[in-house]
C-alpha cells in the first residue's frame, strides 16, 4: 500500500492548515492553485508546505491527523521548527513573505 501523508501549510494569514493524503505532490499543487474554491486554504494563499509526515496506512495517517489538528500553535511551530531545522531549510516566513511551494 502506498504511503500516506500528513501535512502542515502555513498560510498567507499567519493560520496553519494540517491536512492527509495519499498523494502529497498533487494535494500541495491543488491548494496552491486555488483548485478547490470552498477549501480553507482558497482565501489564505498564498501558501507554503512547511512540514509532513509519511505513514504507512490511511488509519494511521487519519490518527496522526487528528494528534497534529489537536496540538496547540507552538506544539505545531515546534513541531515545524524541528522538521525545517532537520532538512535545512529556514522557518515560516511571516504573513506578508509567504511564498507558495
Amino acid at each position: 500500500m502506498a504511503p500516506f501523508s500528513i501535512y502542515i501549510l502555513h498560510c498567507a494569514d499567519d493560520t496553519l492548515y494540517t491536512g492527509m493524503t495519499g498523494d502529497l505532490k498533487r494535494r500541495v499543487r491543488d491548494h496552491v492553485s486555488g483548485k478547490h474554491h470552498r477549501a480553507y486554504t482558497y482565501s489564505r494563499r498564498p501558501v507554503k508546505l512547511v512540514w509532513h509526515e509519511e505513514v504507512e496506512s490511511k488509519e494511521a495517517a487519519e490518527a496522526r491527523e487528528k494528534q497534529v489538528k489537536a496540538m496547540s500553535r507552538p506544539r505545531k511551530e515546534k513541531l515545524i521548527a524541528t522538521y525545517l531545522a532537520e532538512v535545512g531549510e529556514s522557518p515560516a516566513p511571516g504573513p506578508n513573505e509567504v511564498q507558495s511551494v
